[in-house]
């Protein structure tokens, strides 16, 4: 593909958002989580492109300290709180491991940017797009998207590769996202076929 044309809104330096791959929400085990194989398999195709191509990539993952941070998100859905450092649930799962200078973007909120230093970070790398990925597609994946749209760059979300547990919220926040924020995409549109 050539990132030149625009032809589904990419720069010439994209960076891959991987948004919450982490065990909390890739595992069927998880409260948060759930049977994300083809989505998992999707971002590693994803992920083997951009090495490729050495672009940036950064991973996100939910991280608590302490009762007091995102109180009231952790309100509204309980099932955040497993998500304390040091558990086995905000580790990225392994399938999608980061490789050295691949970076993790702690949050405590749905979005990769929401008191975060991922805008300065992506400014470092001179990154001039994103696509993003990950899940789940009706919280973070969104978020991160509108987000994204709203520090300026061009955003592409693959459908492949990002995933929620309620069916009918994917399919619709897929669209809202194509609608209004950024190009929904295929998978092979950016790995090629």
């Amino acid at each position: 593909m050539d990132l030149n044309t625009g032809d589904i809104g990419l720069g010439q330096r994209p960076a891959l958002i991987l948004v919450d791959l982490s065990v909390g929400f890739t595992s069927p085990s998880s409260p948060l989580g759930g049977v994300f194989d083809e989505t998992v398999s999707a971002n590693q195709s994803l992920l083997k492109w951009f090495r490729k191509q050495g672009f940036p990539v950064f991973f996100t993952t939910v991280i608590y300290d302490n009762p007091q941070q995102a109180s009231v998100f952790r309100q509204r859905l309980p099932d955040l709180n497993i998500l304390e450092r040091d558990s086995k649930w905000v580790n990225i799962d392994r399938r999608v491991a980061p490789i050295d200078g691949e970076q993790i973007i702690e949050k405590c909120w749905a979005s990769a940017f929401f008191a975060t230093d991922l805008a300065d970070k992506l400014k470092a790398c001179q990154a001039d797009s994103l696509v993003i990925s990950g899940l789940t597609t009706s919280g973070c994946v969104r978020a991160t998207a509108v987000d994204g749209l709203q520090h300026n760059y061009p955003v592409v979300v693959v459908r492949e590769a990002c995933g929620d547990r309620n069916l009918m919220a994917h399919h619709a926040n897929l669209h809202d996202i194509n609608a209004k924020y950024g190009k929904v995409v295929s998978l092979d549109s950016i790995v090629g076929s």
